[in-house]
């Protein structure tokens, strides 16, 4: 894998061909994928001690490692996750009585925005589904024996978990599904299928989304633990996918499958609105997700580009070139701008729902514009898989279907608009 990270001097050239000054450069930091503008206004210092801890296990543990998890097709989840757990990285936002350190959601972004650091998207995508996706409607309104059960050992690592929302005939419709948990005395038999379920070949608990009434979709429907070894459960299918290789993402049937009626995450038939509730953090972690990508192949395209002769100079002296290639910088800088405005609103208990569509909706357009454009420049060599950008091209295509299409997200920003039309009658 080809992997190029030039010093600030080559990453930064002066207006108009000049040099910049010392103190100019001041005002730029190099991380380890490409230099930031201005500072976070969101972080502080214990934000980035965070990132330079999972950092430290990224560079040590998971990147050295990558090639061959996406040659195997399967990453150690166990193995991986117990190292995060043994760090505090998996229960960021957690409480503390369950071994979390209960900070806020802008803690969670910061992981989330260094974990992109990762040289695929498949590993960043699974430990995510164990932070912000399968575990906050449990750690908000779970009953202690869930927590203590599901949560606790989660966070410690000690278990891998997976969300199961999605089925065949109910993708971004979720209101659509037909898996049914019904009472039997004090317990729940659950019938029906998932699919698209990440970690699901691997994981030992499920939070699992089921019709437990008939009423109204948006009120019949309620989350729930489920431990994936279970009798009934039966992961049908590993997906075979064009990306996110290393990610194991399953089918799985559920068969007249017993679990207690408390296993039921808070309130019975609220299951959709705590869904959707946890969709929120989800995209706001894709988003966070999507940034380090993008800054680290824009800055190898520049490097291929700087060394890369063509009809008797460097394509990167084409304006074509590095023109395009600072408008894509320019589109990443916005869309980190509009994340960071996101969550410090999300923080400070606003809705954000609008917000959070635009930037979903945003992310999953610009990293196949970046992946895309950048690709071209790498000319043959890019549509090989020795290099990042190939493999980028791939994982990140999914962003723009996974946690709501792009589709799904334009819906919700006309609803805000009130450009919707009218259902029909």
């Amino acid at each position: 894998m080809m992997l190029v990270r030039p010093g600030i001097n080559k990453c930064i050239s002066g207006f108009g061909g000049r040099a910049l000054t010392k103190e100019t450069k001041k005002c730029f930091s190099l991380n380890s994928c490409h230099f930031k503008v201005s500072a976070c206004p969101v972080y502080g210092e214990d934000h980035r001690e965070i990132q330079n801890t999972l950092k430290k296990i990224i560079d040590q543990d998971i990147n050295p490692h990558v090639d061959q998890w996406e040659a195997d097709g399967a990453f150690p989840a166990k193995e991986v996750f117990k190292k995060l757990g043994n760090a505090g990285l998996l229960g960021i936002t957690k409480p503390t009585e369950y071994g979390g350190s209960a900070l806020d959601f802008s803690y969670s972004v910061a992981a989330n925005e260094q974990l992109g650091a990762v040289h695929c998207g498949a590993v960043p995508m699974a430990i995510a589904v164990q932070t912000d996706m399968s575990t906050p409607a449990l750690a908000r309104v779970g009953n202690d024996r869930l927590k203590r059960e599901f949560l606790a050992p989660s966070i410690a690592g000690d278990l891998v978990s997976c969300l199961g929302v999605s089925e065949p005939g109910a993708g971004s419709d979720v209101a659509s599904i037909k898996t049914r948990a019904e009472r039997k005395g004090d317990d729940l038999i659950i019938n029906g299928q998932k699919m698209w379920i990440t970690n699901g070949c691997q994981a030992d608990w499920i939070c699992l989304l089921a019709n437990t009434s008939a009423g109204p979709p948006h009120r019949s429907k309620s989350l729930m633990c489920v431990p994936m070894d279970t009798k009934g459960i039966t992961i049908a299918k590993r997906i075979d996918k064009m990306g996110m290789r290393s990610s194991d993402t399953a089918q799985i049937f559920f068969e007249d499958v017993r679990v207690p009626a408390d296993s039921i995450i808070g309130e019975e038939g609220m299951g959709f609105t705590y869904q959707m509730q946890q969709f929120q953090e989800e995209r706001m972690a894709g988003i966070a997700l999507s940034l380090a990508p993008m800054d680290l192949i824009i800055n190898q395209t520049i490097e291929y580009a700087r060394q890369r002769q063509a009809f008797g100079r460097s394509i990167l002296d084409n304006q074509v070139v590095h023109f395009t290639l600072a408008e894509l910088q320019t589109e990443v800088e916005l869309l980190r701008s509009l994340l960071y405005r996101a969550v410090e609103s999300y923080v400070a208990g606003q809705d954000v729902t609008e917000l959070v569509s635009m930037g979903k909706l945003k992310s999953g357009r610009l990293v196949r514009e970046v992946s895309d454009k950048c690709l071209q420049f790498w000319g043959g060599m890019g549509f090989t898989n020795e290099v990042l950008v190939s493999r980028m091209y791939r994982d990140l295509r999914l962003l723009s279907i996974g946690a709501g299409a792009d589709e799904v997200m334009l819906g919700i920003i006309c609803k805000f608009m009130g450009t919707l039309p009218a259902p029909a009658r």
